[in-house]
């Protein structure tokens, strides 16, 4: 099971250990359920990291913009286990999106300081 926090601005936060070959760095994260994607990371993180260029890809944003992200590579620890995952690059918060949580329940108490639990589903289909 993983655990994190509720912010001040009731944002369902999660520390998410990101890595590349040789370097770790531990990234605090807001979960958004409405990014479809893995992880948002911003440039200055994947320059830190190293993090390997994928290519680029194209998302409808909230708003219904279209947008082109820089989609890297990268390896997190996850439930305990090593995965590996598309990183998109993004001068944001880093944000967890459904793809990480596929598979997954997601249990948040939406007040400050609230519970944030992720473990993973008995069945996944």
């Amino acid at each position: 099971m993983m655990h994190g926090i509720v912010n001040q601005s009731c944002e369902a936060t999660l520390p998410i250990v990101v890595k590349n070959n040789t370097s770790t760095q531990l990234v605090d994260t807001v979960i958004d359920t409405g990014f479809s994607g893995f992880l948002t990371l911003p440039s200055d993180i994947i320059l830190a990291l190293n993090l390997t260029w994928e290519g680029r890809d194209v998302a409808t944003l909230g708003d219904g913009t279209s947008c082109i992200f820089e989609v890297y590579i990268a390896i997190v620890i996850w439930d305990g286990q090593y995965r590996e995952i598309y990183i998109n690059e993004s001068e944001t918060v880093p944000l967890v999106g459904m793809k990480l949580l596929r598979g997954y329940d997601l249990r948040i108490q939406t007040i400050e300081g609230g519970a944030v639990e992720i473990k993973p589903l008995s069945i996944v289909v």
